[in-house]
């Protein structure tokens, strides 16, 4: 007689995945607003289409995952701050066309589920929903045996936002002689890692302590990608914000080169600013080019504003209320 061969003997514990959803359940309703109208475990997720006070409401979504910053959470066996990462990491892509977040959806997969370290990642989730005022309204979790190495995961998310069609920044208003304002980074935020980690894990470990850092290595590396909403946003209609950009892979200008109209470049003072120490000993240990550099990391700038000239020192001084160490890298000038 052929022995019998469950789903579970196969690799996938349906019972682990169940134990997960009762696990995370009340903190993921934590972050449900009135518009939400189904629960965790539909098919679907409901979100009723209330937008008052937008008189031409645009949809505005986006998709991502934070790369291999998971490597070095993994690495340090601490899972709680990459949902932060990706809900913020979303949050700032719709937030530098105009829009403010509705609602996040998030995906898990992983080779053997272990239900503590996938509750973890979601804790994350919930807290970043929570932060940025937007909620967490469904996600899928897979089990896949043989397909993730021993311990490891990935994760990616989905962010539905909204913004009234005439307050759209797309950049087409950007103008020659408009000022870029930056908006400091918190580190390497959720890009560059791949390189980080090639250079980096040669010569340190990641329990190691850098005076120059202040911290451990790893406690540096898993800093969590801010997020700019409660700081941007409120500029949206009180200032004019020709353009906008996330400082993600591609660095400072291969990003905001992409809301720039044709006919324009950007001329930007590398000098402007004083970059966090990480960068210098990623440059400085792996002997990094410079435009290797500028093209990988955001190099201590998270996002960036393109505003007309006469409105530069009201925004400034704006954010300087505001407690943001905003400063002026460059301009935008002929091509």
């Amino acid at each position: 007689m052929m022995p019998t061969k469950t789903y579970k003997d196969a690799g996938v514990d349906i019972e682990a995945g169940e134990k997960l959803v009762r696990r995370i359940k009340r903190d993921v309703r934590s972050t449900f607003t009135r518009n939400v109208l189904t629960d965790i475990g539909a098919f679907g997720a409901f979100y009723r289409a209330d937008f008052r006070g937008i008189r031409r409401p645009v949809l505005v979504s986006s998709v991502d995952g934070v790369g291999t910053k998971l490597k070095i959470a993994f690495a340090m066996n601490k899972h709680d701050t990459v949902g932060r990462d990706l809900v913020n990491h979303c949050v700032n892509d719709i937030l530098v066309c105009g829009a403010s977040p509705l609602y996040f959806l998030d995906y898990f997969a992983t080779g053997k589920l272990a239900p503590s370290i996938a509750a973890e990642v979601i804790s994350g989730f919930v807290r970043g929903c929570k932060e940025n005022g937007c909620s967490l309204v469904g996600g899928e979790t897979a089990e896949m045996p043989g397909f993730y190495s021993e311990g490891e995961y990935d994760i990616a998310g989905t962010i539905v936002g909204v913004v009234d069609e005439r307050r759209i920044v797309d950049g087409k208003n950007v103008k020659r002689g408009d000022v870029l304002i930056a908006l400091p980074s918190t580190g390497l935020h959720t890009n560059g890692y791949s390189l980080a980690r090639a250079v980096l894990l040669e010569r340190f470990r990641l329990d190691q302590y850098l005076n120059e850092l202040q911290a451990t290595l790893g406690e540096t590396l898993l800093t969590v990608h801010r997020s700019y909403l409660k700081t941007v946003h409120p500029l949206l209609s009180t200032s004019r914000i020709h353009g906008m950009s996330h400082v993600t892979g591609g660095g400072i200008e291969g990003n905001t080169m992409r809301v720039i109209p044709k006919g324009l470049r950007l001329s930007i003072d590398w000098s402007a600013w004083e970059r966090p120490a990480i960068f210098r000993i990623i440059q400085e240990t792996g002997n990094v080019p410079e435009e290797d550099m500028r093209r990988t990391f955001n190099l201590g700038v998270g996002l960036i504003l393109i505003v007309p000239p006469a409105d530069a020192d009201r925004v400034l001084k704006v954010l300087k209320r505001k407690r943001e160490r905003a400063f002026v890298i460059g301009e935008v000038v002929r091509a």
